[in-house]
């Protein structure tokens, strides 16, 4: 089976919150399939950032929204991200010592059940559960700190986690992700590329979004 297709999924943490579903909707009328919702509780990573009425605020433009929750016990949140318009919500391994269960509770949820990885968390933790994910996240920076430089050395663990996955799981990168690094993740395997700042910090995000997407060879088809 082909990999599944490339996609570059905006980070609304980027956004400028006074226009958010402005922005939000600039990149979807540019061709986002995919927004990315960082959830952080202020525990698991020090920023305190959105709850699930931010999903509900953005379920109507029309794009799946990709919520990655950074936060401890993600499984106590998952129904009410859900109930929120969450297409996908993806646990991280390091936040709870039920990651099997937090999973299950994703696609019992009727969403999309994706692992997350910190840069120092090995790739064998996902063949433990591999049944059990659709998505999986690699982390390109440390969650939580912004401003951070790509680890280079996330390209060899992006190559490791695609061979272990086969080709029907999508691999996603969040951090640092502009238009070189978009390029090197997509040969390493990536095919599903957050970008905030890249996006939402270039005077026309809806342009910034067509580079990167073209850069990691995803397909950008304007809805209006």
């Amino acid at each position: 089976m082909p990999l599944p297709e490339p996609r570059v999924a905006p980070s609304i943490l980027a956004a400028d919150f006074g226009r958010l579903r402005e922005q939000a909707a600039e990149v979807v009328a540019a061709g986002a399939t995919v927004l990315h919702v960082d959830v952080m509780d202020g525990h698991f990573v020090p920023p305190l950032t959105m709850g699930p009425n931010a999903c509900a605020a953005l379920r109507d433009l029309g794009a799946h929204l990709d919520v990655h929750l950074m936060v401890e016990r993600p499984e106590r949140h998952v129904e009410a991200f859900a109930a929120a318009g969450a297409g996908t919500i993806i646990v991280h391994a390091e936040a709870t010592p039920n990651v099997h269960y937090a999973l299950r509770a994703v696609r019992a949820a009727g969403c999309r059940a994706g692992l997350a990885l910190n840069p120092a968390t090995p790739p064998a933790i996902v063949g433990e559960v591999a049944a059990e994910v659709d998505q999986v996240l690699c982390m390109t920076v440390n969650p939580g700190w912004g401003g951070q430089p790509f680890i280079e050395a996330s390209i060899g663990k992006l190559r490791r986690l695609r061979a272990m996955l086969g080709d029907e799981v999508d691999l996603e990168v969040d951090g640092g992700i502009d238009e070189a690094t978009a390029r090197t993740c997509a040969a390493a395997g990536a095919t599903l590329f957050v970008a905030g700042t890249a996006v939402f910090g270039a005077e026309h995000p809806g342009a910034a979004f067509r580079r990167i997407a073209a850069a990691a060879g995803a397909d950008a088809v304007a809805t209006g």
